[in-house]
């Protein structure tokens, strides 16, 4: 199946912020603007960014492996060594991790890397990366309640 980028619009609460987080940290080209919104090339998928002065928030009631995550949340899947690098410059930003880099499903078809984190308005990221690409959409062994 083809490759189609996907486009996101979503909340914000200031353009600066957005576009030193985005822009500046996270390495995104910037699109078109005006001076309510902004878009960026993120990893090759549009963002649109609209100011707001309510951004809803996330809810922490996802759970994968175990472990309860933001939802909603967006991101993109890396490659190995581009997530290393990623997570690298985040740490040393001191950025708002909701969960630090980690590995879940070790040893399993989806192995992966993941992290999640929070832009300056809050909105929910997830950053991962897969040990075998191919695998991205194999089952994993079935989760059970605990």
């Amino acid at each position: 199946m083809p490759h189609y980028p996907f486009h996101f619009s979503f909340l914000v609460k200031d353009l600066e912020s957005t576009r030193a987080f985005y822009g500046s940290l996270l390495n995104c080209s910037e699109g078109r603007s005006t001076d309510s919104w902004v878009d960026f090339d993120f990893y090759g998928n549009q963002l649109s960014m609209h100011v707001s002065d309510e951004v809803p928030a996330s809810i922490p009631c996802g759970v994968v492996d175990k472990v309860i995550v933001p939802i909603p949340h967006f991101g993109c899947i890396l490659p190995w060594d581009e997530f290393q690098l990623l997570a690298d410059k985040l740490l040393s930003s001191n950025a708002e991790f909701i969960i630090k880099p980690t590995i879940r499903y070790a040893g399993q078809p989806g192995e992966q890397a993941t992290m999640f984190f929070k832009d300056p308005s809050g909105n929910s990221l997830e950053i991962k990366c897969f040990r075998n690409p191919q695998n991205i959409f194999s089952l994993n062994e079935p989760e059970k309640a605990t």
